[in-house]
């Protein structure tokens, strides 16, 4: 049910993307923690490194980095409620000094100082319209961990299948690095 769920998502999302909605690259659904927790493990992310999260959602990722990574960790949405909620989760529990959330389009900031890079968007947002940007802006040795939808003219460094994420749903996390 959950598959069907995400699908129905997704769909509805890239209709309204193709009816002029062309910010909303993604509709909301968040990563579950276990995948969280992966994928900045399979980023190699530091303490001390700066990570950018694409479309943060609710902001788990950030938090996650900032709290168990001791990252700079910073979130890119969309949506003034999620930012509203993230911000506010991450000032309850003390992080502020190395969480942000920036409510705005992701495709309008400068990712040149990141480390790492989270992306959970749709198909047709990274690899026509992330990607490009990316590749412009990212320095030599930053990496990118997306999960379920790969950059297509980009080689994986590695993939990572995961059969079950605790909620019932497999996953694929791609790593690449510029």
């Amino acid at each position: 049910m959950r598959k069907v769920c995400l699908l129905l998502a997704l769909i509805s999302a890239t209709v309204q993307a193709q009816s002029g909605d062309a910010e909303k690259l993604a509709p909301y659904y968040p990563t579950p923690e276990t995948i969280v927790e992966k994928m900045l493990q399979l980023g190699g992310l530091k303490a001390g490194e700066k990570m950018f999260d694409l479309g943060s959602g609710d902001g788990r990722i950030v938090i996650v980095a900032a709290q168990k990574f001791h990252a700079e960790a910073i979130g890119i949405e969309l949506d003034k409620d999620l930012c509203k909620q993230s911000a506010a989760k991450i000032l309850k529990l003390g992080l502020d000094k190395n969480a942000h959330i920036i409510n705005g389009d992701l495709l309008k900031q400068n990712y040149s100082s990141a480390d790492l890079v989270t992306v959970y968007l749709l198909p047709d947002a990274v690899n026509n319209k992330v990607q490009p940007l990316l590749d412009k802006q990212l320095k030599k040795g930053a990496r990118i961990v997306a999960k379920d939808f790969d950059f297509r003219n980009w080689t994986p460094e590695k993939v990572e299948n995961i059969a079950d994420d605790g909620e019932g749903r497999s996953h694929t996390l791609y790593l690449y690095r510029k």
